[in-house]
């Protein structure tokens, strides 16, 4: 067990692929396999499942707004900074955030039985796999290639997503 902040620098509590892979790229690219994972879980449950899909619902959206938190403040500036062939495909993902974010807030303030629930959860999920072909097709792909250090990125991002999910 840690106790101490200092050793958080030099190792995050999480590694979510294999040993060794905590560049940026490959910590923002296991949060999109988890999170679709979640949503793959979302579909199978039936209607009578309401408090477990509320539950998975809640994990869900709190899954991408660390993400979405993580990406804003430490990676899509840190790219920016990489040249200016990124400014509009980082404006991009931000618009997609803050309407993945205005959905999140509704299904948040909803409950399962209500009209619209499952629709609302439908379409996040969609757009995240919009949003997320496009990283993975495009940004990421174009990222590996400029003078960023992806392994100091992605420790300033564990630590970041450490600090969200308590």
């Amino acid at each position: 067990m840690r106790t101490e902040k200092s050793q958080s620098k030099a190792m995050p509590k999480r590694i979510p692929t294999e040993a060794g892979d905590t560049d940026a790229i490959s910590l923002l690219t296991a949060d999109h396999e988890h999170v679709k994972d979640l949503f793959e879980q979302f579909e199978s449950m039936t209607d009578r499942a309401v408090v477990s899909k509320k539950r998975l619902a809640d994990e869900i959206c709190k899954e991408l707004t660390v993400h979405a938190t993580v990406e804003e403040e430490i990676f899509y500036p840190a790219v920016r900074a990489a040249g200016k062939e990124f400014e509009d495909l980082i404006d991009e993902a931000v618009v997609e955030h803050s309407s993945a974010k205005q959905l999140i807030a509704e299904i948040e303030a909803m409950d399962p039985g209500e009209d619209l629930y499952d629709a609302k959860v439908k379409v996040l999920s969609e757009m995240i796999e919009h949003h997320v072909q496009e990283e993975e097709g495009e940004v990421f792909p174009k990222v590996r290639k400029a003078k960023l250090d992806l392994e100091e990125l992605g420790q300033q991002m564990a630590e970041r997503k450490e600090e969200l999910s308590i």
